[in-house]
C-alpha cells in the first residue's frame, strides 16, 4: 500500500471500531452493566479487536513464515493492513479513553497506547519493521480472555466474594496461561530479538522500540501481578472461608 491507501485504512478502521462501539450500545446488555455502559462498550469493542487482531497475527506467519527470518524488511500486503487496521484502533480508543475517563483512570492505558501508535505508526509509514509489530500483535490473544474476564465481572454473573462461576475461573486461568505466553513470553522474546539486532537498526528507532517495550512490560508484569491477586490469592482466601463456614453447620 502507498501511503494514501494506508491512512485511508488506519482512518476508516478508527471509524469502524467507533461503528462497532455504537452497535454495542444498542445490543441486548446485562442489567447490572448498565450502571457502566460506556465501560462495557470500550471493552466490547477492545473484544472485537483483539479477536480480530490476535488471529489475523498468527494467520500472517502462518501464510508467510519467512518473515520471522527477517521482521526487519520482510512483510506481506495482509501484515501491512493488519497493523495499520490496528494503529486505528489504538487511536479510536485513545480518544475514547480521553472523551469518557478521567487521566487520573486512563493514564497507564493512555500511556500504552501512545507508545503503540507511535511505533505501528512508523512501521505503516516506512514499511519498515512490519514484521516486529506483527508479532507483537500476538499479545492481543491473551487480551481476548483478559477482556472476556472483564466483562463477566461487569455482567454480574460472578461473585468472587461468595464462589466464582465456572465460566469465570475457566476464563480466569485460560487468561493467567496466556498472559505467561502470549504476553510476557512474547514481550521477553522481542526485547531479546530488539537487543540482538541493535546493530541493525538506526538510533531513532532502537531508542523507540526500547522505550515502547519497557514501558509495556513494566505494565504486563504489573497487570499479572494484580490478576494474581485478585483470581488466585483472593479466590483461596474465600475457599477457605467457605470450608470453615461448612465446617460451622455441623
Amino acid at each position: 500500500m502507498d501511503l494514501r491507501s494506508t491512512l485511508l485504512v488506519v482512518g476508516g478502521s478508527t471509524c469502524s471500531f467507533k461503528l462497532i462501539n455504537t452497535i454495542i450500545r444498542y445490543l441486548p446488555t446485562p442489567e447490572r452493566a448498565l450502571l457502566k455502559a460506556w465501560k462495557w462498550r470500550n471493552i466490547g469493542t477492545s473484544l472485537a479487536h483483539s479477536a480480530l487482531t490476535g488471529v489475523g497475527a498468527a494467520l500472517c506467519f502462518y501464510l508467510q513464515p519467512q518473515m520471522l527470518n527477517d521482521l526487519i524488511s520482510s512483510y506481506s500486503l495482509h501484515s501491512h493492513k493488519l497493523v495499520a487496521v490496528s494503529t486505528g484502533y489504538f487511536i479510536h480508543d485513545f480518544l475514547d479513553l480521553a472523551l469518557n475517563q478521567s487521566v487520573r483512570l486512563s493514564w497507564e492505558v493512555l500511556l500504552h497506547h501512545s507508545m503503540v501508535i507511535s511505533c505501528f505508526s512508523y512501521a505503516v509509514k516506512s514499511r519498515f519493521h512490519l514484521g516486529f509489530a506483527v508479532v507483537s500483535l500476538l499479545v492481543e490473544i491473551n487480551s481476548v480472555f483478559l477482556h472476556i474476564r472483564q466483562l463477566l465481572l461487569l455482567s454480574g454473573r460472578t461473585n468472587r466474594s461468595i464462589r466464582p462461576s465456572r465460566t469465570f475461573t475457566v476464563t480466569s486461568w485460560l487468561n493467567l496461561g496466556t498472559l505467561l505466553v502470549f504476553r510476557v513470553g512474547i514481550l521477553g522474546w522481542m526485547t531479546c530479538w530488539l537487543l540482538n539486532h541493535r546493530q541493525k537498526m538506526h538510533s531513532y528507532v532502537f531508542m523507540l522500540g526500547t522505550v515502547g517495550l519497557s514501558v509495556i512490560s513494566t505494565m504486563s508484569m504489573a497487570l499479572f501481578y494484580r490478576l494474581l491477586r485478585a483470581d488466585v490469592f483472593i479466590d483461596s482466601v474465600c475457599e477457605l472461608q467457605l470450608k470453615d463456614k461448612d465446617k460451622n453447620k455441623f
